[in-house]
């Protein structure tokens, strides 16, 4: 009796110190002095360079939120998922912070282990067709074939955009990226369909004819890449979000009567552990939203893509974050 009495006694204690463990992330963050961060691979957003380094519009966002927690924005890891077992780290909360799309997260049952942030991405499906085709509007391809990934989300998008127009297209599925592109590039199929850094980054590979393309202007759909973190640390979820409201706000135009920078939102909180200091040091380190995605996916990236929807709310896109209104 005696014995299961101590090794209940055991069992209880080492069951509170994982429980404090898994709910102390910025204490585990500062053990380590590194923060893990991790997504699908994108173009522009999250992209391998070798030996374990990656660049693109999540990376910087990932060493944002070091240079607040550890004064370094260089103190960052970043991982893949790619395949099912990639996404554990994902359900173990191996990883601090997880850049997902709603698909990702519903695929992979993640909504129960995931608090929700801020969107720091609004992707879209979209189309490209060859600079000198005759086509400038996604309906203009009515009747014609359109190259896309088969089982992807691209395809529901495809099919829901000309059953809204009650227009027939033809399909070309692939499952394979390459022999899609290089069907797409010998101009087998009028157009070709995807994500949109997807299609920035396909249109740099002209294929062996030399084709040059254009996107089209519409989007079949946009939907948010979110900055998500795990449910078990409230302080750690909010510096994360602060973290990103701080480049997006600082990213709004200054007026008369509006601040821009870090005047935008001015954020002291030292109950996150946050120094007074800690939001210039950001926007020192990586720059405002502006500056990031024109760096990784802006006019003068290799990816050229405008701002569009990824422009502050107050210049007419879709991001908004909390201001000194």
């Amino acid at each position: 009796m005696r014995f299961v009495l101590v090794l209940l006694t055991l069992l209880g204690v080492c069951g509170s110190i994982s429980v404090a463990q898994a709910g102390s992330v910025v204490e585990r963050v500062k053990a380590r002095s590194i923060v893990r961060c991790g997504s699908v691979k994108r173009p522009g957003l999250a992209d391998p360079v070798g030996q374990g380094r990656w660049t693109g519009l999540n990376v910087d966002v990932c060493r944002a939120i070091a240079a607040a927690v550890l004064g370094s924005p260089d103190r960052i890891e970043y991982h893949e998922y790619e395949t099912a077992k990639d996404f554990d780290a994902v359900r173990k909360q191996q990883d601090d912070v997880y850049f997902l799309t709603g698909s990702e997260i519903n695929e992979q049952k993640l909504a129960g282990k995931l608090v929700p942030g801020p969107t720091v991405f609004v992707e879209s499906h979209a189309v490209m067709v060859a600079s000198t085709s005759t086509v400038h509007h996604i309906d203009n391809l009515a009747g014609d074939s359109i190259c896309f990934m088969i089982g992807s989300s691209v395809e529901r998008s495809l099919q829901a955009y000309f059953d809204a127009l009650h227009r027939n297209w033809f399909r070309r599925a692939f499952s394979e990226d390459g022999e899609m592109i290089d069907t797409y590039n010998v101009q087998n199929c009028h157009a070709i369909a995807a994500e949109i850094t997807t299609l920035a980054m396909i249109r740099l590979d002209s294929g062996v004819n030399r084709l040059s393309s254009r996107i089209l202007p519409e989007s079949l759909t946009s939907f948010p890449l979110m900055a998500t973190t795990g449910t078990n640390d409230a302080q750690w979820s909010a510096i994360v979000a602060w973290t990103i409201h701080t480049l997006i706000s600082a990213d709004s135009p200054e007026i008369r009567w509006y601040a821009s920078g870090a005047g935008a939102m001015p954020i002291t909180a030292p109950e996150l552990g946050l120094d007074k200091e800690w939001q210039r040091r950001v926007l020192a380190s990586v720059g405002n939203y502006g500056d990031i995605f024109e760096r990784h996916l802006g006019k003068g990236s290799r990816l050229r893509l405008a701002r569009g929807l990824n422009a502050n709310q107050l210049r007419g896109g879709l991001l908004l974050s909390p201001f000194l209104e």
